[in-house]
């Protein structure tokens, strides 16, 4: 039976994953082909998981906690951020919940920190807003969440000002605005407070310069989209399916 490999998400069918893996087993004849299972509510999931020859599978908006519950178990990463990206089939048939995107973020984000700034805003609250959290706690960078919807301890969008902006120099993209189709979204902060010192990451890849990264490469910050990420994340991926 070949073996099955997949993305979990909803409305994904512009997903870089299922090309780049399959060109992958391709190139290496690997014997496997990857798929997305494009569900539209999680429940859904329990049908899918009756499949036996799937051997692994990635996870992405918006079901990166809602996977959770279905899991045996999380790797101390997933457990700490409190979100799964990547699940590992094992052997005895149990299902182990992993988290790769704080690796591919921290390993993308290096060659952007030509000075390490103190402190980041994280623009959304949702699954991948955890691991990046995960990741500038491990870089020793100083972080406030940006929500619509602020719990303690939090930014509103209406909140940020000139000084905030000036105080915080690296600024990252969590939410899914501004994605392919709807590429004229963005994020709503004062992007005239930005400068040639702050650096932008967009965690969004498709298209390659989004709204929120034009505004700011506009005002002179650096700035790198979501691809690299994803293939730092991928490749983890890979590897955790088959230790």
């Amino acid at each position: 039976m070949k073996k099955t490999y997949g993305l979990l998400g909803r409305n994904i069918e512009y997903s870089f994953s299922r090309n780049y893996f399959n060109e992958r087993f391709k190139n290496q004849a690997i014997d496997a082909y990857y798929k997305n299972f494009d569900l539209q509510d999680i429940s859904e999931l329990k049908e899918v998981l009756k499949n036996e020859s799937i051997h692994g599978m990635n996870v992405t908006i918006p079901y990166k906690r809602d996977i959770m519950p279905f899991l045996d178990r999380l790797s101390p990463d997933a457990e700490a951020i409190g979100a799964v990206n990547v699940v590992k089939f094992e052997k005895d048939g149990s299902l182990t919940g992993y988290n790769s995107d704080y690796y591919g973020f921290s390993a993308s984000l290096q060659p952007l920190l030509k000075i390490k700034p103190k402190k980041a805003l994280i623009l959304g609250t949702g699954g991948a807003s955890k691991a990046i959290a995960y990741a500038l706690k491990d870089l020793g960078i100083e972080y406030t969440f940006v929500s619509r919807t602020p719990k303690e301890g939090q930014y509103t969008y209406s909140n940020l000002n000139e000084a905030i902006i000036k105080d915080y120099l690296l600024i990252i993209n969590s939410t899914p605005l501004g994605t392919f189709p709807k590429t004229e979204a963005y994020p709503n902060i004062p992007y005239q407070y930005i400068t040639s010192n702050h650096m932008l990451f967009d965690l969004i890849y498709n298209p390659a310069i989004t709204q929120f990264l034009k505004k700011g490469y506009e005002q002179g910050a650096s700035i790198l989209n979501g691809e690299r990420m994803l293939v730092l994340q991928a490749e983890k991926s890979w590897e955790i399916w088959n230790s």
